[in-house]
């Protein structure tokens, strides 16, 4: 844009020497370096914290599916990229182990309630003793845990979506073994869309909450969609600290981008937009205005060059 500015002004400034509005001087044949600069240090260079740029991306949150219980899968009636809903099925393991355990510690448990029940009679009675009707007791507490145990791991056997959303990359197959160590498919959860710019450190020091934020994408070439700032994450990798049993040792740090959380004001567009979509924000803040309207022309140019810039 600076480039065209200059041009622009170069133009003009050959124009008006030939029509011997002004004359050709040193002053005005020096006259493109100094707008250059006044270009630079007055208006591109304050821009950059005015209207900060970056890139931006779509993220939504990923749930890796782990099976609670083990087994041969026996139904996988779901297609990959196919929208479903919460509480849908996603697979089904052969539930006959199970369901055999359960009714196994059931019986158990209702003989340990038979036993119970004589030794509590006897002890009523005078003939027996409190310590054998308190270790039946036990003993069927016991098997009435064990017995919410086994339900609960039947009730595994199905496994549902965690939300709205969908399942991608799916490899799972009728009659696969699954474990409970090793994710079998990756859930992609379309409830929230979550939008985020990396803006250089030098030039988020204005941003806060509730500006106004531009993006275009190069899914929509030509089209300029408006937001808001949601935050600026407080944390980057490179502040994270772990515990260690070392003395701190200094890594070479270089100034990481900061990320800034934001939405759109087209919810509709927002759950359309894959995961993955790429783009270009731009966020507008109370300092150096004037250099919002440059921005906004550098960011509709950058709109139509999706057109034909794949990168």
């Amino acid at each position: 844009m600076i480039v065209v500015l200059l041009n622009v002004y170069i133009a003009l400034l050959a124009l008006f020497v030939w029509l011997r509005f002004i004359p050709f001087n040193l002053f005005w044949k020096l006259s493109p370096a100094l707008v250059l600069i006044a270009l630079l240090v007055g208006l591109f260079i304050p821009m950059g914290w005015g209207a900060p740029s970056g890139p931006a991306a779509v993220l939504r949150n990923s749930v890796q599916i782990v099976p609670s219980v083990a087994g041969e899968v026996i139904d996988v009636p779901v297609a990959a990229n196919t929208p479903l809903k919460a509480g849908d099925i996603l697979f089904r393991i052969d539930p006959v182990p199970y369901q055999a355990q359960a009714d196994a510690i059931a019986a158990q448990l209702k003989l340990a309630e038979t036993r119970l029940a004589e030794m509590s009679q006897l002890q009523s009675r005078g003939t027996g003793r409190a310590f054998d009707v308190e270790q039946r007791q036990a003993e069927a507490d016991q098997l009435r845990a064990q017995l919410e145990g086994a339900k609960w791991n039947l009730d595994k056997t199905t496994v549902y979506a965690p939300a709205a959303g969908y399942v991608t990359n799916l490899a799972l197959r009728k009659g696969a073994r699954v474990t409970t160590d090793a994710p079998v498919m990756a859930f992609i959860d379309t409830a929230d869309a979550l939008f985020g710019a990396e803006i250089p450190q030098v030039y988020a020091r204005y941003i806060e909450p509730g500006q106004p934020v531009e993006v275009t994408f190069k899914a929509f070439p030509g089209t300029v969609f408006t937001g808001r700032v949601q935050a600026v994450l407080q944390a980057i990798a490179t502040g994270q600290t772990q515990p260690g049993g070392l003395a701190v040792a200094p890594p070479d740090l270089l100034p990481a981008p900061f990320v800034v959380r934001f939405t759109l004001d087209d919810a509709e567009m927002a759950r359309r937009l894959p995961a993955g979509s790429t783009g270009t924000a731009a966020v507008y803040t109370e300092h150096v205005q004037v250099a919002h309207v440059i921005r906004k022309i550098v960011l509709r140019q950058t709109s139509i060059i999706n057109y034909v810039d794949p990168f």
